[in-house]
């Protein structure tokens, strides 16, 4: 299995339970998303967050707040200034291509609210992954682009999130692109 020589390369040296009949999944009905099918389990494996804390920086402090035995105090979103955004597509393959090759996906988002849309961050489903964007705030009716790069670490398929946050309604949004890097 290429999970075995992934960790192996990597030296990985924790123990890891590799469901082969996806039994767990089906007990109990995970997201797709690969965003929450990681979580945080107490003593009894109850669970206690879900979320990626490598993914999220959110979610990280909420998980170094509960292993710290910290009060978790629920975000007061309230008196953010919201608005509404939208995107022009959230899919893109890239097809067939050299893996040594980074590929990369415009994606257009667009202020469709009356307020200014701020991006505070985004997140990748892994590190091959990057996203470059202004940081300047977008007016309402105007554009700015996400440029998504994929750089291959070995040929194969790939199926890779993006995540934006900002202070639209509709946050997160999440963006997809996948491909055969050959």
């Amino acid at each position: 299995m290429e999970i075995y020589q992934t960790l192996r390369m990597d030296r990985f040296k924790y123990p890891i339970c590799i469901d082969d009949e996806d039994s767990l999944n089906k007990l109990n009905h995970f997201s797709s998303d690969m965003m929450f099918q990681t979580f945080l389990l107490d003593k009894d494996n109850k669970i206690l967050a879900i979320g990626n804390p490598i993914h999220n920086p959110k979610v990280k402090e909420l998980y170094l707040k509960i292993i710290q035995g910290g009060q978790i105090v629920p975000e007061d979103n309230s008196k953010q200034i919201m608005t509404q955004a939208s995107v022009d597509r959230t899919f893109v393959s890239m097809g067939d291509f050299d893996w040594q090759e980074e590929q990369k996906a415009i994606f257009t988002l667009k202020n469709t609210g009356n307020r200014l849309l701020v991006i505070h961050y985004t997140t990748t489903s892994c590190g091959c992954t990057t996203v470059a964007y202004s940081k300047e705030p977008v007016p309402p009716g105007k554009e700015t682009l996400l440029e998504v790069s994929y750089k291959a670490e070995r040929p194969g398929y790939f199926d890779k999130t993006v995540t934006v946050h900002c202070n639209a309604e509709n946050s997160p949004l999440t963006l997809r692109i996948n491909g055969n890097a050959k």
